[in-house]
């Protein structure tokens, strides 16, 4: 049965039949695959992360699947396919594999520890062929299949992990957008409802930037009440909520929400799934002042006019609740997990009189359809147009060595340009200097810095205080589990610690006896690993060369000598 539906299937993609009758017969392709699905860890599934839950400037596009504080846990293909993907990188996913199936789908497994054996042989030949741990590969469609629940690697911890787990996506193979991994058979015992921390209205006298805290009351397990609430004007709605299942601790995104204003749905969304370019826009869904001054986030549930979700359902209502003075309203808003676990607000509003709307000095508005130049002389900030979501208050100056360009309370849709003239410098400063962000305890972050003749500059997409800086120190390479002239023939691998203290390593590299050798760098420990089982050794005398750079260009060669046959 399912060989005729696919065939049936390549005869209608292939005759261009409509998309609807397409997208349905892959849906029925769908269902029946998932008869043939096995999760992708042997322990019981528990959750650290969910679908389209929101994250710092992107929505999750998948599952964290917590691995009981380990690393090395088995990690199978939840259906057979082959690998179209192989990356490996030092931040973002790590060690990442992307497998495609016959459904339509592709699977995504991401900062595993190592891969299986056939994998990690093939990748270790295109690491060597080019010399690189980090890689980007796409093998053939016949290069490397994989099995229903074969072995294809070991959970871990690389990449821009924050500890021990699997991330596990499920993608549309057609155009890679992600889908809700929930509508697979991963058994999660949750019983657990949606919590609701704290409940907000927006007032738009000021561009709905005024918020007022409304306490609840919990009615019973599901339900939560307020006092009597008299409010005027155009109104949003703002929560600080979270999920959690019933065997994980960690603090979760929803996965539907509904705003009902006397019966009638004003705003709603339901991640089922998502597209990439959502999060362009995420800024917009969340309060972002309130997120930078108190560091907490508040999610919106409104649409802003200029952001186009995926996940959000298609109506003409956007979220915005517009009160008549002395009438009464009933709020319901409903929020739920997959597993159907519901929450409700249940509030009663009475209109009041519109608030008066506050003015903005207009010489600090700036306006998304212009663009902006202020020059002054050793430096310059320039605004693109389309910087900005709507109309801004920001001040730009130059404060001695700093050059201040607003506060980060703002949100940008795309970077902005800065600029500082490095003319009076000799050429060993400007070989150093790079220009540096003040960011946490007033402390400066190193900025990818283009240089041209004697203009330093850059981009960023968050506002904020920006001063050249100098990194005159390169990075140290100390190794860890050895020593000069050691015999290491017991040793399966070495370990060296390498760090910079400003920039951060750029590049590395590392030789044995002339040839290149393949060294796995954690940037989260700061360590390089070179294992022996990549070499075999003839003599037993050996030079080891270390080379490492920063960001500015500072080099240091470490060299030592060891033994082993």
């Amino acid at each position: 049965m399912l060989t005729n539906t696919i065939t049936l299937f390549l005869i209608i993609k292939s005759y261009k039949l409509p998309f609807a009758f397409s997208f349905l017969l892959s849906l029925i392709l769908l269902g029946q695959e998932k008869k043939k699905w096995v999760t992708p860890l042997e322990i019981p599934i528990q959750l650290s992360g969910t679908f389209g839950e929101i994250r710092n400037n992107h929505f999750h596009a998948g599952l964290d699947i917590r691995t009981q504080g380990r690393q090395g846990l088995k990690v199978k293909s939840v259906q057979s396919g082959y690998i179209n993907r192989i990356r490996v990188s030092t931040g973002g996913y790590g060690k990442a594999l992307y497998i495609q199936h016959f459904d339509g789908t592709t699977s995504v497994y991401a900062h595993l520890k190592k891969f299986a054996p056939k994998i990690e042989a093939y990748l270790k030949e295109k690491q060597y062929e080019k010399e690189s741990y980090t890689l980007q590969l796409f093998p053939k469609e016949k290069e490397l299949e994989v099995g229903l629940g074969e072995l294809i690697g070991y959970s871990g911890n690389t990449g821009g992990s924050s500890g021990p787990h699997l991330h596990f996506e499920i993608r549309d193979s057609r155009d890679q957008s992600p889908m809700n991994p929930m509508q697979f058979p991963l058994k999660i015992d949750d019983t657990q409802r949606p919590q609701i921390q704290n409940f907000y209205l927006y007032s738009d006298k000021d561009s709905f930037q005024s918020k007022k805290e409304y306490p609840l009351i919990k009615k019973n397990d599901s339900v939560y009440t307020t006092a009597g609430i008299r409010i005027g004007g155009s109104i949003q709605v703002g929560l600080r909520l979270f999920d959690r299942q019933n065997l994980s601790y960690n603090k979760n995104g929803i996965y539907s929400a509904s705003l009902r204003l006397n019966g009638n749905e004003e705003f709603a969304f339901s991640m089922d799934r998502i597209s990439f370019d959502d999060s362009k826009s995420i800024n917009l869904i969340i309060d972002y002042k309130n997120l930078k001054q108190n560091r907490n986030r508040i999610q919106r549930f409104a649409s802003h006019p200029k952001a186009q979700f995926s996940f959000l359902d298609q109506s003409p209502a956007d979220g915005t609740l517009y009160l008549s003075p002395n009438k009464s309203y009933q709020l319901l808003i409903e929020l739920n997990d997959y597993n159907g676990n519901t929450s409700y607000i249940e509030a009663y509003l009475v209109g009041g009189e519109a608030p008066q709307k506050k003015t903005e000095l207009q010489a600090n508005l700036l306006e998304p359809i212009k663009d902006y130049l202020f020059d002054f002389g050793a430096t310059s900030v320039y605004f693109p147009k389309d910087s900005f979501f709507q109309k801004a208050a920001v001040h730009v100056e130059q404060k001695g060595d700093t050059l201040m360009v607003g506060q980060d309370l703002v949100p940008l849709k795309k970077p902005f340009d800065i600029n500082f003239n490095v003319s009076e410098m000799d050429s060993l400063q400007k070989t150093q200097s790079f220009i540096s962000k003040i960011v946490k305890n007033r402390k400066p972050a190193f900025l990818n810095t283009k240089k041209e003749r004697d203009q330093w500059s850059t981009k960023s997409k968050t506002l904020g205080e920006f001063i050249l800086s100098r990194d005159s120190l390169a990075p140290k390479i100390v190794p860890l589990n050895f020593k000069e002239k050691q015999w290491l023939s017991n040793y399966s691998f070495l370990k060296f610690k390498i760090t910079d203290d400003y920039t951060g390593i750029k590049s590395y590299r590392g030789e044995i006896n002339g040839k290149w050798i393949l060294l796995e760098y954690e940037p989260k420990n700061n360590t390089l690993i070179f294992d022996f089982d990549e070499l075999k050794f003839e003599t037993a005398l050996h030079e080891l060369i270390l080379e490492a750079e920063d960001f500015v260009g500072n080099k240091t060669i470490f060299s030592i000598d060891f033994y082993r046959k």
